[in-house]
């Protein structure tokens, strides 16, 4: 395993955002996702590094979903928007879907990662650590998906 480190992020993520290369396109939000457990999540947020039509197809999926601890999902929108830096910039990040369930208040974040190590790598950074220590005890799930695109899953999951 890869030890991630949130300052090299933060410096990657500044040349990104110097080559033009980071983009928060707001086309997804507002629309919903029905996942395999029947709950509903609604995008409220999307970050892609590069373009669309370069993700790989052969990458892997990570999706988490957590119940803050003493925060509204209207303050976490807000919040969410701070540690950013220290994430998008790590190995093998491609995309995110920022979501939450209104009625439920969870929140669910959909990665897109080059490879399914660079998402098994997430799940034991510093980044998944901090959301668990921000959550309801045991509420932190997460999942790999290998070899999918996190366009495709949204048309598939789209209501």
């Amino acid at each position: 395993m890869i030890k991630l480190n949130p300052f090299s992020s933060i410096f990657i993520t500044i040349l990104n955002f110097i080559k033009r290369k980071i983009h928060f396109p707001k086309t997804f939000n507002d629309q919903k996702l029905k996942m395999e457990d029947n709950h509903e999540f609604e995008i409220f947020r999307h970050v892609i590094i590069g373009e669309k039509n370069d993700l790989p197809n052969n990458g892997a999926i990570f999706i988490v979903r957590f119940k803050l601890d003493n925060m509204s999902i209207e303050k976490n929108k807000r919040f969410s928007r701070f540690p950013i830096p220290m994430f998008i910039g790590l190995p093998g990040f491609r995309a995110k879907f920022w979501m939450c369930n209104e009625q439920t208040g969870f929140n669910q974040g959909i990665y897109q990662w080059e490879s399914e190590k660079d998402a098994e790598n997430y799940s034991k950074s510093f980044a998944v650590k901090f959301m668990t220590s921000r959550s309801e005890p045991k509420s932190v799930s997460y999942e790999i998906i290998p070899n999918k695109n996190i366009y495709e899953f949204f048309e598939e999951k789209k209501l």
